[in-house]
């Protein structure tokens, strides 16, 4: 059974993940000259307006309810690539710029945590119980669900991030079919998420975000072993 504690810092770790992972594609488009997403608001901390219903509440739920690695999507940010000087490395540059958010949010809350361990006299501020709460479960849980949330989107499977590498190394005569294929593959990838592991009792995501998240987490945090 999942404890409230662990649920309050779960949604606020994956929060202001999803959006600053959506924010960095937003301001990486706009910095190579694509106004769309910043027009339509996509450069914002405000979480309304990067929520999808499904990728951002109902998917962390149900992946929380049968105790997989919390992960999820946000509304796709909307780009132009005939804006961009080079449309598939911009693509490229874009579509990488959403897990770096993430990367750079994990080593963040690493970063704070070694701090704390090292200088701050922890012996007595864990008597605090929100500080307790704040250092030991929520920057570690922190940097976990961001380095899921890369991960999770570094995946090659339209339209998660990762596949915009893919797309960069594709040759140009196949990306036609290629953004066909992006149409369908998607909703077939989630119900492999959430039906493989219950159907054949092996969690291979759980597998690849332990061997990839999971050991770079621990690379991060020896201190709380």
């Amino acid at each position: 059974m999942v404890s409230i504690p662990y649920l309050i810092c779960s949604v606020l770790a994956f929060v202001p993940g999803i959006v600053l992972h959506e924010m960095g594609h937003a301001f990486a488009a706009y910095k190579l000259g694509d106004p769309t997403a910043r027009s339509e608001g996509r450069i914002s901390f405000n979480p309304i307006r990067h929520i999808d219903p499904f990728g951002t509440v109902i998917l962390p739920v149900m992946l929380m309810a049968v105790n997989m690695p919390v992960f999820g999507y946000a509304k796709p940010v909307p780009y132009n690539p005939s804006y961009f000087k080079d449309p598939r490395k911009g693509d490229l540059i874009v579509g990488l710029a959403g897990p770096a958010a993430n990367l750079v949010q994990a080593l963040a809350a690493a970063g704070i945590a070694l701090a704390l361990f090292m200088f701050a006299p922890l012996s007595s501020w864990m008597d605090n119980i929100v500080f307790g709460y704040f250092y030991s479960l929520f920057l570690p849980l922190y940097a976990l669900i961001n380095l899921y949330l890369m991960f999770f989107n570094l995946l090659p499977i339209p339209p998660l991030d990762g596949s915009s590498i893919f797309a960069f190394i594709l040759p140009e005569r196949y990306l036609p079919q290629y953004y066909r294929v992006q149409q369908y593959a998607f909703p077939i990838f989630i119900a492999i998420v959430v039906l493989v592991p219950q159907v054949l009792h092996i969690n291979p995501f759980r597998i690849y975000l332990d061997a990839t998240a999971g050991n770079i987490w621990a690379l991060l945090f020896p201190f709380m072993a």
